[in-house]
């Protein structure tokens, strides 16, 4: 429960509620009126930050994810490489280290500064990608993967992104993030298995070193600087960060998404072959449903957002993604054609992308200033851990209960998160746009 003087009341004090409707949030007889459509515009700093950050995140995310398409089937080639749950390990324990560091690295974000933090994350990133280029065996391809997840940045970065944004356009922002990372997936299953055969897994990663270096030129010359944020004792911020309701919510969330979304992909490459799609070709179902799946968000999110209905948008989305899953669940008893399996994906990003473009942008809104770092930095760590337990789980289901046990476990969840975030209520604090440095 928060007092009504705490960090936390400002953001709630202009609004009718809030994400957090315990009674410590007083809810007034009247909303303020919305924004004028003005305010929705982002400033030049707004967008020389949201570029600048997004192209971090996009350079950093398609060095990691060049790797995956091929990883299972390179990574045989090293010695060692003949035990298939070493190399589950090798893959895995990007997502363990990187969901452990997550917290520290945030919480040095709110006391030493977001910039100088989000360089040390990615010196250690391209340390660990170095270390992974020159492995001479798979031990040391599993070092260098656990090297490059300690470079846990994401948190800081998502940070600075709100330090830099009004509320106004915080959505869009993260938005600008996450097509980023969309894109660079989709971009990596097109590019992975050519340059494999050029560079083999080893190329790869000192591709990846290159372009996060690239990424630390961008922290340096690009990226604006922030403000000062107000100073909190550690324990204080953490506590305040992990005792709020709605950020609790979205913690549960962040963790279900993502690991519905990595145990979905335990079968889907199946159903693809099994509709008739090689599997060097399954690129040509996954570049068309992110790509139109954006243009969904455009048409869809942001005019909510604008009228006041994020939550509207929120819940949707959620609903969505239970839809999917149910019909997959229908799907795996037979022989699912590739036209119903492309639309479903594409129905399935539409959902995605909206939430992960909603969720941080929330969390941003709730926390306090001075722990924003800490609580971006448990939201991304129940996303890693979310990535790890549902490819994890995703493959005991597959084992024990067949792609049917797989589909009924994740629309549970979905139903389960749908219930959690329905009694959510969209914040609409407006702070004023950030200064330039």
């Amino acid at each position: 429960m928060i007092a009504p003087h705490s960090p936390f009341a400002p953001q709630c004090e202009t609004i009718a509620v809030c994400l957090d409707d315990s009674p410590a949030h007083p809810v007034s007889a009247t909303a303020a009126p919305p924004p004028a459509p003005a305010a929705f515009a982002m400033t030049p700093l707004e967008r020389r930050a949201s570029a600048s950050l997004a192209t971090i995140f996009g350079l950093r995310m398609l060095g990691l994810f060049l790797v995956l398409p091929v990883f299972a089937l390179e990574a045989r080639q090293y010695p060692g490489g003949d035990d298939p749950a070493r190399i589950g390990l090798a893959m895995g324990i990007y997502g363990l280290t990187q969901g452990l560091l997550q917290i520290p690295f945030g919480l040095a974000s709110d006391r030493w500064g977001r910039k100088p933090v989000i360089q040390l994350g990615l010196i250690v990133f391209a340390l660990g990608s170095l270390w992974a280029a020159l492995a001479p065996d798979l031990d040391h391809l599993i070092l260098g993967r656990a090297l490059q997840g300690a470079g846990a940045v994401s948190a800081a970065v998502t940070a600075l992104l709100a330090d830099l944004t009004r509320d106004e356009v915080r959505t869009k922002a993260m938005a600008l993030v996450g097509s980023s990372i969309g894109l660079m997936f989709a971009l990596s299953l097109v590019l992975s298995p050519l340059l494999a055969q050029w560079v083999g897994l080893a190329g790869l990663f000192a591709l990846t070193t290159v372009l996060t270096l690239g990424g630390m030129v961008v922290v340096h010359r690009v990226v604006p600087n922030a403000e000062p944020s107000p100073q909190s004792p550690v324990s204080e911020g953490l506590k305040r960060v992990l005792t709020h309701l709605g950020l609790l919510r979205l913690y549960f969330g962040v963790f279900v998404l993502h690991a519905v979304q990595l145990a979905m992909w335990v079968s889907i490459p199946a159903f693809l072959v099994r509709a008739g799609l090689a599997q060097d070709h399954h690129w040509q179902v996954y570049l068309p449903a992110v790509l139109l799946s954006f243009v969904f968000m455009g048409v869809f999110l942001f005019p909510l957002e604008r009228r006041g209905r994020l939550r509207l948008a929120f819940l949707v989305a959620i609903a969505l993604i239970a839809l999917v899953q149910i019909l997959l669940l229908w799907l795996a008893s037979g022989d699912p054609s590739l036209t119903t399996l492309s639309v479903l994906l594409f129905v399935f990003f539409c959902g995605f992308n909206v939430l992960e473009a909603c969720q941080p942008s929330l969390a941003s809104r709730l926390a306090p200033a001075s722990a924003r770092g800490a609580a971006m930095g448990v939201y991304n760590t129940l996303q890693s851990l979310g990535f790890f337990v549902g490819g994890w789980v995703g493959g005991l289901l597959v084992r024990g209960y067949g792609t049917q046990g797989l589909f009924v476990s994740c629309a549970s969840v979905m139903l389960l998160w749908l219930l959690v975030a329905s009694g959510m209520s969209a914040p609409g604090r407006h702070d004023p746009p950030p200064k330039a440095p």
